[in-house]
C-alpha cells in the first residue's frame, strides 16, 4: 500500500528584516519596567522559572527607577557610571577612526552595549576575575585602566602591555580583573568556572564572572561550563550578551527565536535572569543579586543581558549587507547613555551643562591618551623588541629556545 508521505522540509531561521527591509520588533515581548518580581537571593532555581523568560527592567520610559530590581543607586555612582560609558564611546570612535586612518589593523566597537560592561566592572571587585570577549573594554574604563595602554596594545608598539602577542584589541591586565582575551569563542566560559572553582576549592572569597555572545552559547563550551558551574556550585556569574548579531547571522541561528537564551541555564539546575541590558540600573541590580548569591555559596547564575550591537561586529565587518541600516536607531530598548542621562535629568542630578561638559572631557581623555601612545608609535611605526617573544613562555628555559634565539641574535 503506498502511503501518501508529506516531503520534509528543513528550517532555515530567517531574521525579521534584511537590507531594505522596514525595520520590525513587533515580535519582541518585552515586560513593563518594574513588572517583573525579585525573588529572595537563596531563591530555588525551580522557584524562579519564569525570569529565564521575562526581562527585568528598572527604567520607565520617563526615565523614573521603579518595581522591585531598583537598586536605589546613589547620584554619585550613577553620575560615574554614566561618564564611563561617556568615556568608553568616545575611546571607541577616536579608535576606529585611528583604524581607518591606517594606524591599526583591527577595532571593534561596543556601541549600545557599554552599559553591560561598565555596570558590571563597577559592581565586581577589582580582585575577582572577569573573563571576557572582545567587547567589553567599558570593564577595564570603569576600573581606570590607563587609556594610553589600551591604545599600545591596539597599536602593537613598542609599550605594547602584552608585548605583541595578541591581536589588537584582546586586553590583559590581570590587576584590574580582566583576564587575557581568547580569541576563540565561547573559551572564556569554562576558563571562567574553573577559575572560580579554584578559588572556592582555596577557601578564597574571590568569584570570576565571564561573557558570552548569543552566537557562542552554540559552542560545546558552553554547554561544558554550565554542566561544572551546576555540578560544583562554581561562584561565577555567566553572561550572554545578546545583541541581536553575531558577524553577519543573527540570534535564531543560535536558537534565539526557539527560547530565550536565559532559558537554557534551566536544563542545568542554574537559576537565569533576563535583563534590559541597556539599562543600567537593571544590569546592576540583576549583577548584584547574582554577586550576592556566589559570594554566599549558593552557586552560579546565568545572566542574558538583552541588547543590540550598533555598530559593525568589527572593522572588518559591514552590517548594512545584512541588515536594514536604521535597524539600531529603531531598537525598542533605546540607547543606554541616553537612558541614563534622562533618569539622572529628572531625579535633578545632572543637566545639559553637565552632559556637555562629560563629553568634552571624554575626548580630551582619549585625544591625550592618543598622543601619548602615537609618541611611541602605531602600527608598523615601533614594535616589542623581537627578544620579547623567546621570554615568559618557561620558568626555565627550554634549549630549544635558547638555540633559536641565538640564531636570531637576540
Amino acid at each position: 500500500m503506498t502511503r501518501n508521505i508529506q516531503p520534509l522540509s528543513l528550517h532555515v531561521p530567517e531574521p525579521s528584516g534584511r537590507p531594505g527591509d522596514p525595520v520590525d520588533f513587533s515580535h519582541l515581548k518585552l515586560d513593563a519596567a518594574g513588572a517583573v518580581d525579585r525573588p529572595p537571593v537563596d531563591a530555588r532555581p525551580v522557584q524562579m522559572l519564569d525570569l529565564a523568560f521575562r526581562l527585568i527592567r528598572v527604567l520607565d520610559d520617563e526615565g523614573n527607577a521603579v518595581g522591585p530590581w531598583n537598586p536605589r543607586l546613589d547620584a554619585d555612582t550613577a553620575r560615574r557610571g554614566l561618564k564611563a560609558m561617556i568615556l568608553t564611546r568616545a575611546f571607541d570612535d577616536r579608535m576606529h577612526r585611528a583604524h581607518r586612518q591606517g594606524k591599526t589593523s583591527f577595532y571593534m566597537k561596543c556601541t549600545g552595549e557599554e552599559a553591560i560592561a561598565v555596570a558590571q566592572g563597577m559592581i565586581l571587585s577589582r580582585e575577582d576575575m572577569g573573563f571576557t570577549t572582545y567587547r567589553q573594554q567599558g570593564l577595564l574604563i570603569a576600573r581606570g585602566y590607563p587609556l594610553a595602554s589600551m591604545m599600545n596594545q591596539i597599536y602593537s608598539n613598542a609599550a605594547d602591555p602584552i608585548k605583541g602577542r595578541q591581536l589588537p584589541i584582546m586586553y590583559s591586565a590581570k590587576d584590574y580583573g580582566f583576564f587575557t582575551i581568547s580569541g576563540n569563542l565561547g573559551t572564556q566560559l569554562p576558563q571562567a568556572v574553573g577559575w572560580a572553582m579554584a578559588s572556592a576549592y582555596k577557601g578564597d572569597n574571590k568569584i570570576a564572572a565571564a561573557w558570552i555572545g548569543d552566537g557562542s552559547t552554540a559552542e560545546s563550551d558552553f554547554h561544558s561550563a554550565l554542566t561544572f558551574a551546576s555540578v560544583y556550585r562554581a561562584p561565577v556569574i555567566l553572561n550572554i550578551v545578546n545583541n541581536q548579531w553575531a558577524i553577519s547571522s543573527f540570534q535564531g541561528i543560535a536558537g534565539g527565536l526557539e527560547t530565550t537564551f536565559a532559558s537554557k541555564a534551566i536544563g542545568y539546575g542554574l537559576p537565569a535572569l533576563r535583563v534590559d541590558g541597556n539599562d543600567f540600573l537593571a544590569v546592576w541590580a540583576a549583577t548584584q543579586w547574582a554577586e550576592e548569591r556566589a559570594r554566599t555559596n549558593q552557586g552560579a547564575t546565568v545572566i542574558e543581558l538583552f541588547t543590540y550591537r550598533g555598530a559593525p561586529h568589527s572593522t572588518s565587518d559591514d552590517p548594512s549587507k545584512y541588515r536594514p541600516a536604521d535597524e539600531h536607531e529603531r531598537w525598542p530598548l533605546g540607547d543606554p547613555i541616553a537612558r541614563l542621562r534622562q533618569h539622572l535629568t529628572v531625579i535633578g542630578e545632572w543637566d545639559d551643562a553637565q552632559h556637555e561638559a562629560a563629553l568634552k572631557d571624554a575626548v580630551a581623555q582619549v585625544r591625550d591618551a592618543g598622543k601619548e601612545a602615537e609618541a611611541i608609535g602605531t602600527l608598523g611605526q615601533s614594535r616589542p623588541s623581537v627578544k620579547e617573544m623567546f621570554e615568559e613562555v618557561y620558568a626555565t628555559p627550554d634549549w630549544r629556545i635558547t638555540e633559536q634565539r641565538g640564531e636570531v641574535g637576540v
